[in-house]
């Protein structure tokens, strides 16, 4: 059997990012990551219902993360679920599920910037998607052309040419 792990979340961010870098000086940021579940009650209301995500990114994300995202800025993270376990002092067991970003997109607009700005993709080989559009427009319908029935009393010739 095949196996397959990949993730795709958009949320806001719980906490500021914290950049550290590990001994050998690879840079890592971990954050969290509020993704909102929307559904509908059985007496028809809708409820959110908020899931929190450890996030880890690796390198020059981790930088980009740390440099531009704040607490509630928005973001899309794609990426892999990874088990973390260890020991505490006192030799309890812990374990956490995070997500390790592979690719992330900043969605929010840059500082002094409209919030209609487009998005600056982070990942290997991402192109950069089309901006939004700068206005919408609303649909202009035609009225379908009608067409008259001849009278009753007008007579078609019997020499049709086909």
């Amino acid at each position: 059997m095949a196996n397959y792990n990949r993730v795709i979340l958009v949320g806001r961010l719980t906490r500021d990012p914290e950049l550290r870098y590990i001994p050998n000086g690879t840079p890592v940021v971990e954050f969290g990551l509020a993704v909102s579940n929307r559904r509908q009650t059985p007496s028809g209301e809708w409820v959110e219902e908020p899931v929190f995500v450890d996030i880890v990114l690796w390198q020059r994300q981790a930088e980009i993360a740390s440099e531009y995202l704040t607490k509630g800025s928005p973001v899309l993270i794609e990426g892999r679920l990874k088990m973390d376990t260890w020991t505490t002092s006192d030799g309890q067991k812990r374990s956490k599920l995070r997500v390790v970003g592979e690719r992330m997109q900043l969605l929010g607009a840059r500082a002094g910037e409209a919030e209609s700005a487009p998005s600056q993709p982070v990942g290997p080989g991402k192109a950069q998607p089309s901006p939004p559009p700068e206005r919408c427009y609303e649909p202009t319908y035609e009225p379908e052309p009608t067409y008259e029935e001849p009278p009753p009393d007008q007579s078609y010739p019997d020499d049709v040419p086909f």
